[in-house]
């Protein structure tokens, strides 16, 4: 039986309200990655795109840093927080100035798969030196 892991990738201060993107991540939350990348993909929401980069790091992250198998890839975990805020204000009548909030999110994203078979090792071949002194 193959032994799995688990794969974690962020995506910090996206320039987006948490709840909006909570609603596009809440679509594909414990799919395969193959399913939530086509799920992201025809999904007509801005999110869509920045979740979807943050599924492909961490797949990318499993296959090439952990030998993960790309194909036993599920989503074990897609949670959205609150990030930075930044503090704007908007110019309004007889000087006055109305304060408003600029929302940023963080993405976690969070996969587990069965890694790879490790291949055995093949044997050494001796040199040619060493063949002709056996013969």
């Amino acid at each position: 039986m193959a032994e799995s892991t688990s794969v974690r990738s962020y995506a910090k201060n996206v320039d987006l309200a948490p709840r909006k993107v909570s609603l596009v991540a809440s679509l594909v939350r414990g799919r395969k990655v193959e399913d939530a990348l086509v799920i992201l993909a025809h999904t007509p929401r801005r999110p869509a795109k920045t979740v979807a980069k943050a599924i492909e790091s961490a797949r990318a992250n499993a296959i090439n840093n952990h030998g993960v198998d790309g194909k036993t890839l599920v989503i074990s975990t897609l949670s959205v927080t609150i990030g930075t805020r930044i503090k704007r204000f908007k110019p309004a009548s007889r000087g006055r100035a109305l304060p408003f909030q600029k929302k940023s999110s963080n993405i976690l994203v969070e996969l587990s798969g069965d890694l790879k078979p490790k291949k055995t090792p093949a044997k050494a071949a001796k040199p040619a030196a060493e063949k002709e002194e056996e013969k």
